[in-house]
């Protein structure tokens, strides 16, 4: 029995640690993978919706019209600059997106 539960141990841990290492998740229960961290200057308002943690359509919307309108964001603390974007909401995805 502790051999089974040892070999089912190690799969799990293998399977999680190729998944940190892939970086790619799938959302939606869609064949749509999403690979992260998302480059907010070019991710389009779906990527960004399914990505960002408390964003949803309107907001994601939000920030591809202020990147069109502002120019890119020059670093991720920008994003603070779109209305209903707080510190709060940055922190909670700042390892989901980076800045090219």
């Amino acid at each position: 029995m502790r051999w089974i539960t040892l070999a089912f141990l190690l799969t799990w841990i293998t399977n999680a640690v190729s998944f940190a290492a892939n970086a790619e998740i799938v959302v939606d229960n869609r064949d749509f993978v999403i690979s992260l961290p998302v480059d907010i200057n070019s991710a389009n308002a779906l990527t960004l919706q399914r990505v960002l943690i408390g964003v949803g359509e309107k907001k994601a919307q939000q920030i591809v019209d202020f990147r069109n309108q502002q120019g890119d964001f020059l670093s991720i603390e920008e994003l603070t600059k779109v209305k209903g974007i707080g510190p709060k909401t940055l922190e909670k995805n700042l390892g989901r997106l980076y800045v090219r």
